[in-house]
């Protein structure tokens, strides 16, 4: 492991390999030991990258709540200090919202592994009107410590973990819509998903595929959100397939 400065954040990686630029992006409340077993095997043919994103792992906290945009920038820095050239992303959930967005704004990526991407914002209904409004009543009348017990109540379990600054930015991540950026990646883009997934349900995935230009779809029956971790040989099987002639090697 190592450590270097972003955003004048301490950020830990790892680079092992040698070859053309592979990065490895973890989940919301994950860190780098996630794509551990994906990097041993792509650095026998890639140099690969992997690091903790700011506010998970060993990397520094940001001072203030950050949007998905704020870590795509943090994600061109680290690859512009390092001078990673035309990189291959991949990316599990909330790491795969920083991929599209990274993309997005450079053409140089050469392809994209999403698994259980995160990205479509859904109408949730309201399950909870009372407390809703009990919210709203209470923020009027300044019991912000209340509030924060509700939200405590409503909250999902990623919320609920989330501390200080980290619980404002994953309103902001989970709230952060990509229909609109997907149709205008080119990359060659290839999804997998677990077909139980219910944190990013099949659906997404199956919507993805028709929304990015060039992508295709591998599911994983019988699997959950973390398919790439509980069957890694099977996933890393599949990618040797979509990067096949993508490595130095070849």
């Amino acid at each position: 492991m190592a450590y270097t400065t972003i955003q004048q954040l301490k950020t830990r990686y790892l680079c092992s390999g040698e070859g053309n630029d592979v990065l490895l992006l973890h989940g919301w409340g994950q860190n780098l030991e996630m794509m551990q077993e994906i990097q041993k095997h792509l650095s026998k043919r890639f140099r690969v990258w992997s690091l903790d994103f700011p506010g998970f792992g060993e990397t520094q906290t940001p001072s203030e709540p950050w949007d998905v945009e704020a870590y795509a920038t943090f994600l061109e820095e680290f690859v512009n200090h390092f001078g990673i050239q035309h990189p291959i992303l991949i990316g599990h959930s909330f790491g795969c919202r920083v991929a599209i967005r990274y993309a997005y704004h450079h053409e140089d990526v050469s392809k994209m592994c999403l698994t259980g991407a995160a990205g479509l914002r859904h109408a949730q209904p309201n399950k909870h009107p009372i407390l809703k409004a009990g919210k709203n009543l209470l923020k009027k009348l300044g019991q912000e410590q209340l509030v924060e017990k509700l939200k405590d109540h409503l909250g999902s379990p990623d919320y609920k973990a989330a501390q200080g600054v980290m619980r404002e930015t994953f309103v902001l991540v989970v709230n952060d819509d990509l229909r609109d950026l997907i149709p205008q990646i080119h990359c060659e883009v290839l999804l997998v998903w677990g077909s139980l997934d219910t944190a990013t349900p099949l659906a997404d995935g199956q919507e993805m595929e028709q929304l990015f230009p060039n992508a295709g779809l591998a599911i994983f029956e019988g699997d959950d959100h973390y398919a790439y971790w509980h069957q890694p040989q099977r996933f890393n099987a599949v990618l040797d397939v979509f990067l096949k002639g993508d490595d130095a090697t070849c």
